[in-house]
């Protein structure tokens, strides 16, 4: 947003500690920015610059009339072109050494996955290292985990 654009009394989404939270700007502050309210936990918060605003709160209204202050929700689902939900990174790996029938390392996984049109990268310098890490973490689980570790570096599916 712009300086400009911020008015006294508006609701804003902002970024405050991480979190995108509703607030009300309350009035400038002397050093620069503004003193505001989150709406979410009535604690006052300073909101440096604009560039921390991420633009006007929408406002609904309750069955007592009262404004309800809505945030917007990010799609939890995306689907691939056919319309059907895209895989994980894990669950593409598991259909791919599920054909593969060989233990494979999480390159050949990563490699695989790319070739067969199951995942694809969203731009990550190292996917095999991510997925090498998640199949450590669901191999904790022991004889609950989806993958067998056959040798260094190697895994295959749990029959």
């Amino acid at each position: 947003m712009k300086k400009a654009d911020v008015k006294i009394g508006g609701e804003y989404f902002a970024k405050v500690t991480n979190k995108k939270v509703t607030v009300r700007i309350d009035a400038e502050n002397a050093s620069g920015g503004w003193d505001a309210t989150n709406l979410a936990t009535n604690k006052k918060v300073r909101i440096k610059t604009a560039a921390r605003l991420q633009g006007p709160a929408r406002v609904a209204t309750q069955a007592t009339g009262e404004p309800k202050r809505v945030l917007k929700k990010k799609a939890k689902t995306e689907t691939a072109a056919g319309g059907q939900k895209k895989l994980s990174c894990v669950k593409a790996a598991l259909q791919v050494l599920e054909t593969a029938g060989e233990p494979m390392n999480s390159q050949e996984m990563i490699t695989a996955m790319v070739e067969q049109n199951l995942w694809e990268s969203p731009g990550g310098k190292t996917p095999h290292a991510t997925l090498y890490s998640a199949i450590l973490r669901d191999l904790k689980r022991g004889d609950e985990s989806r993958f067998v570790k056959t040798e260094r570096g190697r895994f295959t599916v749990r029959v």
